[in-house]
């Protein structure tokens, strides 16, 4: 019974763990050549079809507390303890700080210039201090970057329910 148990178990975190790697055809400048390219899925399963980019996102925002939409950007950096949040380059030295829907998933710890598509919404949000030293702890931010962080931060925070991880060219 207990190995009938294990067996169930096993398969389930197993089928939990939705991550998977895919190929794509790109197609080069040379028409002539098609290169197959590696990517990983992160949550639900999600096409890059429909992406916009993180300057869309803005335009989208504006006047609005929320949107859904579908991004397509280059990711700064992810969470360096477990991979449970990135950050993704917004332009003009701005960062949207992206989550994962009810942590039901994480992406690599290492992830710095990799393209990402991610689909979920973004929300008009204020970073507390206290979760601004966290998040820079998570970062390997050094003590004395840590202390130097004294005010909240009003950004764009995203909540993902799919990602892909494109590796970088």
């Amino acid at each position: 019974m207990r190995k009938v148990a294990f067996l169930f178990l096993s398969i389930a975190l197993l089928s939990a763990c939705n991550n998977t790697t895919n190929q794509a055809e790109v197609k080069t400048d040379d028409a002539e050549e098609i290169v197959q390219v590696d990517y990983q899925i992160y949550g639900d399963t999600i096409s890059a079809e429909g992406a916009i980019s993180p300057s869309e996102l803005l335009t989208k925002m504006q006047g609005n507390d929320s949107v859904s939409a579908k991004v397509e950007g280059t990711i700064n950096s992810s969470c360096t303890v477990k991979g449970c949040w990135m950050k993704m380059d917004l332009g003009s030295d701005k960062e949207m700080h992206v989550t994962f829907k009810d942590y039901g998933f994480f992406v690599p710890k290492n992830l710095d210039g990799e393209t990402a598509i991610i689909e979920g919404y973004a929300i008009t949000d204020t970073i507390d201090v206290d979760h601004l030293k966290h998040l820079a702890h998570d970062a390997g931010k050094s003590e004395e970057e840590i202390a130097a962080i004294n005010e909240p931060e009003v950004g764009i925070t995203y909540v993902a329910t799919g990602v892909i991880i494109k590796p970088k060219s």
